[in-house]
């Protein structure tokens, strides 16, 4: 159980049958109480939804675990997720996971959360390199200072890159807001 004083960002509680993670908790005091107002994301159908607490009230905790597994394939429905430790794979429907796919290739390792055998997302990391599939020439002459065009990456994501930037180039991506950070190898 944990207590409402004890709520912090990024912990995990059961209420009322559902999972969710706390993402932000305000502490207001009143005439007669303390009240926390708690902004909670459902880890099922990923909405978020407020909720007001008196202070001493305890919320039991959810027992979410963090696994690293590799991605090894997808279609329409579901992927395929590997345990990189015993091997055993599990499935991930697309819905749970349909924010994380245009930064995840086949191979690479993530961390996926889990409540039992029930997987409720994935956790990526800050950034990724992925490899620019197409893209359109630059201009010659065009080089004003910050000038960007679209691309595309090999996971179909587009992503704003410098002019000079050519199909084939490796880049990094921020997971966070889709920005392209730096090039890491060119073609």
């Amino acid at each position: 159980m944990i207590s409402t004083s004890e709520m912090k960002k990024g912990a995990s509680v059961e209420i009322d049958g559902g999972l969710y993670r706390i993402e932000e908790v305000q502490h207001v005091k009143t005439k007669k109480s303390a009240v926390y107002h708690v902004k909670l994301r459902d880890l099922r159908a990923g909405h978020i939804t407020e909720r007001s607490f008196n202070a001493g009230e305890k919320l039991p905790v959810a027992r979410v675990e963090r696994r690293r597994m590799q991605y090894l394939y997808g279609d329409a429905d579901n992927h395929t997720m590997m345990n990189t430790e015993t091997f055993e794979q599990i499935m991930v429907p697309t819905r749970i996971i349909e924010d994380a796919l245009p930064y995840m290739k086949e191979s690479d390792e993530v961390q996926v959360m889990l409540f039992g055998d029930e997987a409720l997302g994935v956790e990526l990391p800050a950034a990724v390199e992925l490899v620019i599939a197409s893209s359109d020439p630059g201009v010659k002459g065009d080089t004003a200072t910050g000038a960007t065009k679209p691309a595309t990456m090999e996971t179909g994501l587009v992503v704003n890159v410098p002019l000079f930037m050519n199909p084939g180039d490796t880049i990094k991506v921020s997971t966070s807001d889709g920005r392209y950070l730096e090039r890491t190898k060119t073609a």
